[in-house]
């Protein structure tokens, strides 16, 4: 399993252009639909809990689902192997960088990644909705709608636009009515 782990988050970690919630996708799809390791609810739970501990998200991410399914070492074979590569990579691409500051060719590349991480990111932000308020990342069936969670969300985003509102009293205030709510 560890093996496995870490050779997994390697692949991750290599396709992970663009950040963490660009790779969402590729997370989800590689442990909760080719692996079976963990339910959608599971994973959107440790994505949660991800976007609220320190750290970059997909790591976060990677150390959660490896504790989950192998423990501690678990979480340090995925995490390892999640960074691993941008590891590599970065090191490489600041001296490739470095060499080549001045290229034009080298700039317009470079925005054209960044039209693509925000089409990554805006995909993710997509599957979390659909989770969030439908339980499923498929097509929407009005029936399967959460409707505590489209208001719990609706008020959030309310109280943080109007009145900037503190997101970590938000997301503490939010949690409580969670929990309280899967009590009823």
């Amino acid at each position: 399993m560890l093996i496995t782990l870490f050779f997994l988050f390697v692949r991750i970690g290599l396709l992970s252009i663009g950040g963490g919630y660009a790779i969402i996708p590729m997370i989800q799809t590689e442990i909760v639909k080719n692996q079976g390791w963990l339910s959608e609810q599971a994973f959107t739970d440790i994505i949660a809990i991800s976007q609220m501990t320190p750290g970059p998200l997909a790591v976060n991410t990677s150390t959660f689902v490896g504790m989950r399914m192998a423990g501690v070492a678990g979480a340090v074979a995925a995490t390892a192997g999640c960074v691993i590569c941008g590891i590599v990579i970065s090191l490489s691409l600041y001296r490739f960088f470095q060499r080549h500051r001045d290229s034009k060719i080298i700039f317009e590349l470079l925005c054209g990644l960044k039209s693509a991480s925000l089409g990554l990111i805006a995909s993710a932000a997509g599957t979390i909705l659909l989770l969030t308020f439908f339980g499923s990342d498929g097509l929407p069936v009005l029936s399967q709608l959460d409707l505590p969670a489209v208001l719990l969300f609706s008020g959030t985003f309310f109280c943080l636009r109007k009145f900037r509102a503190n997101p970590i009293l938000l997301m503490t205030l939010c949690g409580a009515a969670g929990g309280l709510l899967s009590l009823i």
